[in-house]
């Protein structure tokens, strides 16, 4: 539950920037179904591909030495949701349509969180679990990337700050003090952000303070999660999956290198703004796109963790910025690519696993579209 509020809480902080920019750059709904009409025709096959799915994916664990056991709730509905759009978008329907939804969805819940183990591992010398969120190309990326350019010796926790200013090392302290800036910025850019009437600098150092509080609060979560659920997990997955580990959410990684999660955001919001404007002045993906602030967050935080266990700061630095590369490619592929479906949801929550597996869902949609 403190996870959650806590994740809950940085999203709400996140979102009216995403809202902002979007409206800014005058990025409008596209002709199609939108992300709610599309859960109003297809929810039902989407739960039906979630269920199914699910029955595959405790199959794996039981039957291959692929022994995990994906916990991330909210996933457990939006990956059958991405595929089965890209299905939708290959021109599948009934039966074939939730096949491919059930099929792709158990493959992603066991097969992402088991080829990222040791990456994790390594970041958080903890064997114990895994990470089941949509960070997994990036983080491999990352990973794969700073093991070869980076510098163990060097590490982001160990950054030298003046005496006087050694309340920074607090990440919630530093995390509001970036999304103070970060709103301050966005608000002069574009307005709209701030409510009529409203204050930009009151504005910013609210959000500021909720987005702190917010790491705060899913930080103790994270702590509450490893002390109580793991070994519970543990006495239930032994009878049921004997030698599963569980794969849960993104934020449990922050907890180990937090000074490597706000270097990650801030590398990530700087190189894919960047890509964005020149993508968008380009016309590369023949839509716009919008920078992505909660991929940034959560994915590239995640990356810059992973980046971090292979080759410390300048790892957890190169590797993010290589992964921001990826992130605005997929975002930019995916939303084309779903263009009468769910294009407007993943410009905002795109640019990660949930991009390339409706990429790949569509493109096999496409070579059995006929059924």
């Amino acid at each position: 539950v403190a996870l959650t509020a806590g994740v809950n809480m940085l999203v709400g902080t996140i979102a009216p920037i995403n809202a902002a920019v979007q409206t800014q750059l005058g990025v409008a709904v596209s002709d199609g179904l939108s992300d709610i009409t599309f859960t109003a025709e297809y929810g039902g096959t989407v739960g039906l591909a979630m269920f199914f799915g699910l029955v595959i994916h405790l199959l794996i664990a039981r039957f291959t030495p692929v022994k995990t056991i994906f916990l991330t709730g909210h996933m457990l509905w939006w990956f059958p949701f991405v595929i089965v759009a890209g299905g939708v978008e290959g021109g599948l329907t009934g039966i074939p349509l939730l096949i491919l939804g059930a099929v792709l969805s158990a493959c992603y819940w066991s097969f992402m969180p088991w080829i990222m183990r040791k990456y994790v591992w390594d970041a958080t010398g903890d064997d114990s679990f895994l990470i089941g969120h949509p960070t997994g190309i990036l983080s491999l990326v990352s990973g794969f990337v700073a093991k070869r350019v980076g510098n163990k010796e060097k590490s982001t926790e160990d950054l030298k700050v003046p005496e006087n200013l050694s309340f920074f090392r607090e990440i919630s302290i530093t995390g509001a003090l970036v999304m103070f800036l970060m709103n301050i910025v966005i608000g002069l850019i574009a307005p709209v952000l701030v409510p009529e009437g409203g204050n930009l600098v009151m504005f910013a150092v609210d959000a500021g303070l909720n987005f702190g509080a917010g790491l705060l609060i899913m930080l103790y979560g994270v702590r509450l999660l490893i002390n109580q659920i793991i070994p519970a997990f543990q006495g239930i997955a032994e009878k049921v999956v004997p030698g599963a580990k569980p794969a849960f959410d993104v934020p449990i990684l922050f907890n180990y290198r937090p000074n490597a999660v706000i270097i990650g955001f801030i590398v990530a919001m700087i190189t894919s703004t960047i890509l964005v404007v020149i993508a968008n002045t380009t016309n590369v993906f023949g839509i716009l796109i919008v920078p992505l602030v909660i991929t940034s967050f959560f994915e590239c935080g995640g990356a810059a963790v992973i980046g971090e266990g292979q080759g410390g700061l300048r790892g957890a630095i190169i590797g993010t910025i290589t992964a921001s590369v990826v992130m605005v490619a997929l975002v930019g592929i995916s939303a084309a690519m779903f263009s009468t479906t769910i294009q407007n949801w993943i410009l905002i929550f795109g640019g990660n696993d949930l991009s390339l597996w409706g990429i790949l869902g569509e493109l096999i949609g496409k070579l059995f579209g006929g059924l």
